[in-house]
């Protein structure tokens, strides 16, 4: 065939191949155009021109799709396969380059200019085979992809370009690379350049194999502890862990790096996660090691809510969930204006002292709710081993974190509401001082590093506004005492009360009750009537029962159809509730003698108490009853004293302690009464009874007395005012020490007061004792 001779040949492109001139391969043909080619080839010369598609993607080639050089080759063979493509086997004759390009409707032709090599095999040549050789052999025994046998063919090659041509078809090299050698003609250059691309693959299998080394280490090692994490899969499965602890173990993984800890948390927990995948799930110490990790990721590290502290509104959710309290409110929004400022809850904990019934533990949940963060409580009463607060150690059977983690699980936020309920009900015994444990809590220098025996890592409760409730600040330590700021909520007047009922008590229990509204209506009178007769407390909650009780009476006279609609009134309060339970009004119906009223102070509020005297014949013997405590023992003592030193004075017989034994009782016997405050109260008695002067029926006192007379200040003032004003008293006689006590008395019950300050006894005998004989 003749030097660059032009023809006239039929097209098949082809996708993602190259052939070389030379080369017999087979190829499947399928499109359409390509078979009508073929067939229009095997009915001419057998010649078809085999060029690549630059984008394989392309169904239907055009010419500018189509590499410029490919190869003439010849059709030695063609089979139909069932699926209906075309098997062809070809050889390649010659490089040839695309004229122009002849669309035949049902196949493309082109005409082509062949070029045919001229072989002159120089020394130059010769040289550049052996060194293409040199590097072809190199590589493929780094390679170990190219079998020997394919290099003891290319070796038998003499020509050049046929051995440039047979080695690049061999080589994993791009197809546009390979496409670069195709179109070198000269034959010297295509040699150089084939030389080039095996030395690059050649650094680049050396790179591979230094990689490889690598990771076949990596891999010995990954491979090793996948055979022992096997292995361990198939010990556990025989132990009966049937599911295994891999997909366990990579949830809690996950988790625990989702969870937000504190580095060194995070660590620990990973850890003991280490342990809990080599411990057997049969093993106690797994269902230890797991609870453990449980409790880590169930505490929350970092999620907290956005405190909205807006003082109108915190005033308006106290306002509406409290009436009255108007000190203890304000006190609340001060604390909470000063939290705005500094943005900081370092300072004192709140401790909400007052009887039970109250509101403490309301105000608190109100305090929460004004400040948009979760409430939790934990109650203390019983408390009495430090393990309560601080957890066990791990090393126990049963051991769980103490009720302040506890709590911040079930809050889920860094910043509750924490409410410690009962703090004075607290105790110690051999287990330990549960309030010293306390102490680290409530302190805002230390509670950001707070211990747990349990969790064993250190907590921060530094964000946590801490709330304590107590009826008896007596009971407190005080270490602990002295890490909170008191509040004292004294307790309701009856006109607070009869407001609470109404507007709060009475709505809640209708709709507890299944009442619809409008069914049940208690009249202020009754309310008032309730609060007076039926109930005695500080607190509401006796109101709150009483309520109850006529809504269950009314809903039983709507579901039998007796009335439609039930009305309580003053006059019919008894027709539900019974008779009433408590006297109102004065503590006696005259004045009588030897028998004073005394005001005591409460764990559940203020309350009247009755010191009778009775004297027998005797030699003056001094006989004390109803379970009164040490103090209340030795007030008696000294009012028999100054008595005794004072008998002329107070007309009584100078040797009364010759001929009579005086006997001090206070009644209900069976309840503990103990306090610095009977004193006047015991020493008006023995008065009255020594000297036969009537004490005023209508006159309440409290406080201390000295040997020498002298009447010392009392605590707990508003709540005695208030359980004398519900007994109807009317004058109370005081310490002049307590004089500024009397400003937190609520306006409605002093304007209904007489308030006597008295600094000496003689004082109070003045002003409690009527003038005239003896009886």
């Amino acid at each position: 065939m003749a030097k660059n001779k032009e023809i006239i040949v039929p097209l098949l492109p082809l996708r993602g191949l190259l052939v070389y001139p030379t080369m017999v391969l087979h190829l499947d043909v399928g499109r359409e155009r390509s078979v009508e080619a073929l067939e229009k080839a095997m009915v001419d010369d057998h010649l078809i021109f085999l060029t690549t598609q630059m984008d394989v993607s392309i169904n239907d080639p055009s010419e500018e799709d189509l590499y410029k050089m490919g190869t003439l080759t010849k059709v030695k063979q063609m089979l139909k396969l069932p699926n209906g493509t075309i098997r062809v086997l070809v050889e390649g004759l010659m490089r040839a380059e695309i004229q122009s390009f002849h669309d035949e409707d049902d196949y493309y032709s082109v005409t082509i200019i062949t070029h045919e090599e001229t072989d002159t095999k120089d020394v130059e040549d010769q040289a550049l085979m052996r060194t293409m050789l040199d590097y072809f052999q190199q590589y493929i025994k780094l390679s170990k992809k190219i079998s020997d046998e394919t290099f003891a063919s290319v070796v038998d090659i003499e020509e050049p370009g046929r051995m440039a041509d047979i080695i690049s078809s061999h080589l994993p090299i791009k197809l546009k690379e390979k496409q670069e050698i195709l179109e070198t003609l000269d034959v010297k250059e295509r040699m150089n350049r084939l030389i080039d691309t095996i030395h690059n693959e050649k650094e680049v299998l050396n790179l591979e194999k230094k990689i490889g080394q690598r990771v076949k280490r990596s891999m010995e090692r990954t491979q090793k502890e996948y055979y022992l994490r096997e292995q361990m899969k198939a010990i556990q499965k025989e132990l009966g862990d049937k599911e295994g602890k891999t997909s366990e173990i990579a949830d809690l993984t996950e988790k625990i790096e989702k969870a937000g800890m504190p580095e060194h948390v995070q660590l620990t927990a990973l850890k003991e996660l280490d342990r809990y995948e080599k411990v057997p799930t049969s093993s106690a110490e797994s269902a230890v090691i797991r609870n453990y990790i449980d409790w880590l990721l169930a505490l929350p590290w970092t999620k907290k809510t956005d405190d909205n502290i807006d003082i109108l509104r915190a005033e308006k959710v106290l306002n509406e969930d409290h009436y009255g309290l108007e000190k203890v409110k304000e006190r609340v929004l001060e604390y909470l204006a000063v939290q705005k400022l500094t943005n900081s809850l370092k300072g004192p904990i709140l401790c909400l002292a007052g009887p039970p019934g109250v509101g403490k533990t309301s105000l608190a949940k109100s305090i929460a709710t004004s400040l948009n963060r979760h409430f939790v409580r934990v109650s203390l009463g019983g408390v009495r081993d430090e393990s309560e607060i601080r957890g066990h150690r791990r090393t126990y059977v049963g051991a769980m974190p103490g009720r302040i983690i506890q709590g911040m699980k079930r809050a889920g936020t860094t910043n509750p509401v924490f409410l410690l309920d009962e703090i004075d009900k607290m105790s110690n015994d051999f287990r330990g001082d549960p309030s010293s444990a306390m102490l680290e809590v409530l302190d805002p220098e230390q509670n950001h590093s707070f211990s747990d025996h349990y969790i064993e890592e250190t907590y921060d409760l530094s964000k946590v506004m801490f709330i304590a409730t107590a009826n008896n600040l007596s009971t407190i330590p005080g270490p602990l005492l002295d890490r909170m700021e008191i509040i004292t909520i004294a307790g309701y007047t009856e006109i607070e009360k009869v407001h609470i009922t109404r507007d709060h008590l009475l709505p809640k229990q209708i709709k507890e009750n299944g009442l619809s509204k409008g069914v049940l209506q208690v009249r202020d009178d009754a309310i008032l009537k309730i609060v007076r007769y039926y109930t005695r407390e500080a607190g509401v909650r006796s109101m709150e029962r009483q309520m109850a009780t006529l809504c269950r009476k009314t809903a039983k006279i709507i579901v039998s159809g007796e009335k439609k609609r039930v009305v309580i009134t003053e006059k019919n309060v008894e027709e539900f509730l019974g008779k009433p339970k408590y006297r109102y009004g004065l503590a006696e119906t005259e004045d009588q003698i030897g028998i004073a009223t005394g005001l005591a102070y409460t764990t559940v509020g203020g309350d009247t108490l009755q010191i009778e005297v009775s004297l027998s014949p005797g030699k003056g013997r001094l006989v004390l009853t109803g379970k009164l405590g040490d103090v209340m023992k030795e007030s008696a003592q000294a009012a028999f004293s100054y008595v005794r030193s004072k008998s002329t004075e107070l007309g009584i017989e100078e040797n009364f302690h010759e001929k009579y034994d005086v006997h001090i009782h206070v009644p209900e016997g069976a309840v503990p009464k103990d306090g610095p405050s009977a004193g006047i109260t015991m020493a008006t008695a023995l008065v009255s009874a020594l000297s036969g002067r009537p004490i005023r029926r209508e006159v309440g006192m409290t406080g201390e007395i000295t040997l020498r007379g002298r009447v010392l200040p009392i605590g707990g003032l508003k709540e005695k005012t208030l359980s004398a004003h519900r007994a109807g008293l009317t004058k109370i006689i005081l310490p002049k020490d307590n004089e500024m006590d009397i400003d937190d008395i609520p306006e409605s019950v002093r304007n209904e007061l007489q308030f006597v300050l008295v600094s000496h006894v003689d004082e109070v005998f003045k002003h409690a004792l009527l003038e005239g004989e003896k009886k």
